[in-house]
């Protein structure tokens, strides 16, 4: 996907040969010779970089700038050598450089790259600090095909950041976590990620928590307050389990989705939000809809973009397995000095076991795993709690399963190199064999790692 820059300038003749040079160099380019327009280009594609002409005929001084810091946008500003304090002050203001006119190509190329690895790094860095401990990345879905073409959906929507995404799934599938890796990969990233749950609160109090209200507005409301839409504005606001939310508010929310603007309960002022909004639930939203609990004109707005995240008992062996290493190599930066493997005989409790409470059960278990090993190598199946040891040795199969003897290596040799993520030296030295023996092996056996 190439990424977006805005070029604005009044002189139409840099505007065109920067523009080719910067589509040659792989840039979707928008070009706009006045400020106001680019405002308002800016805000709908939300570019990765805007060059921005110091001086425009239709605004004064440093105006546009300051409306694009505001958006958190990265600025890069194009001058005359007789305007140098001015930018000087202009990065200040926080506008990434400036470049003097006539710009040197090879010059601009290098500092956008400068630009776009910066943010590009402050991105991965709020990804990590919103991720949580267990397994960042996308690659902690799992190896299966179904897994990374999630993986790859969730790529693609990130970079959409305007785009409402709904997430469904069972309870502990991991949509919270979905909806952290959708707004840390965003450009959206640095901002704030707001999270409510809409179950179990009355409709009045989560009007309240979403909009704000107006001092008196209802019995308890002593002062005024700001609600999570202006708390998350620029950011994103994860509304989860979106399917208990009464019909009193579902009108309200749907306003805000079209409009972009609410008021406080109690108020008259009209209030604007930049926000992405992510939704999840654990209902069929469809259903809901048949049955007049939910309204179908907010089920179409926000079902735009739909990812599912299918339970663990409906996922492969090897999405299961890669999810458990990713978990447990979380878990040992909480648990210092913990087993840093399982054993065969509880992994193959953990893989045959159907995990009811999906990832929240699954961690949980390996936390308790891991207390319970203190001070040994890896987590054995005494280590595992009696009832899941039970009932994971008897759910997939009853009795003994007869396998080729080349079917039992093919499974061994899958399962090390999943342990070591693909490497193929360390699992070739695992399995007590050359690495070109290995190799031929997965050829063999077209184990796809």
């Amino acid at each position: 996907m190439s990424q977006t820059l805005l070029l604005v300038d009044d002189d139409t003749t840099i505007l065109n040969s920067i523009g080719r040079y910067l589509e040659r160099d792989g840039f979707e380019v928008l070009l706009e010779t006045r400020g106001h327009p680019a405002l308002a280009t800016f805000e709908a594609h939300r570019p990765e970089v805007v060059l921005l002409d110091l001086k425009l005929p239709d605004v004064e001084h440093l105006e546009i700038l300051e409306r694009l810091r505001d958006w958190n946008a990265s600025v890069i500003l194009l001058t005359g050598h007789a305007d140098v304090p001015t930018a000087v002050e202009a990065m200040q203001l926080g506008a990434e450089s400036f470049l003097a006119k006539p710009v040197e190509l090879d010059h601009l190329s290098a500092v956008l790259k400068q630009v776009l690895e910066k943010n590009r790094l402050l991105r991965e860095n709020e990804r990590l600090r919103q991720g949580g401990t267990a397994a960042e990345g996308l690659e902690a879905l799992g190896v299966s095909r179904g897994m990374r073409e999630l993986a790859e959906q969730i790529e693609m929507l990130s970079a959409s950041e305007r785009t409402t995404v709904l997430l469904t799934g069972e309870s502990g599938t991991g949509k919270g976590w979905v909806a952290r890796m959708l707004h840390g990969l965003s450009p959206r990233g640095r901002r704030p990620f707001v999270e409510v749950n809409s179950a179990g609160l009355t409709p009045t109090f989560l009007a309240s928590e979403l909009f704000g209200h107006e001092k008196g507005a209802f019995t308890d409301a002593r002062e005024r307050r700001d609600g999570l839409f202006l708390e998350a504005d620029r950011g994103t606001l994860f509304l989860d389990e979106i399917g208990e939310m009464s019909l009193d508010i579902q009108p309200r929310l749907l306003n805000v989705l079209e409009t972009r603007s609410f008021r406080r309960l109690g108020g008259s002022e009209e209030l604007h939000a930049d926000v992405r909004l992510i939704a999840a639930t654990n209902r069929n939203l469809s259903e809901r809809v048949e049955d007049g609990r939910f309204r179908e004109d907010l089920f179409y707005r926000l079902n735009v973009a739909s990812l599912h995240l299918p339970p663990l008992r409906e996922r492969t062996d090897d999405d299961r397995l890669a999810l458990l290493h990713g978990l447990l190599a979380g878990l040992r930066k909480e648990i210092p000095g913990s087993a840093d493997r399982i054993h065969d005989d509880a992994l193959d409790v953990l893989l045959s076991y159907r995990w009811p409470g999906n990832i929240r059960e699954m961690r949980n278990t390996l936390e308790r795993a891991l207390i319970f090993s203190a001070g040994g190598e890896e987590i054995r199946r005494t280590h595992l709690p009696a009832d899941l040891v039970r009932r994971g040795g008897t759910s997939r199969s009853k009795g003994f399963q007869p396998r080729t003897l080349e079917a039992v290596e093919a499974r061994h040799i899958e399962r090390t190199l999943l342990h070591h993520r693909g490497n193929r030296t360390h699992a070739a030295d695992d399995l007590g064999i050359a690495r070109t023996t290995l190799i031929n092996k997965i050829r063999k056996y077209e184990l796809d790692l």
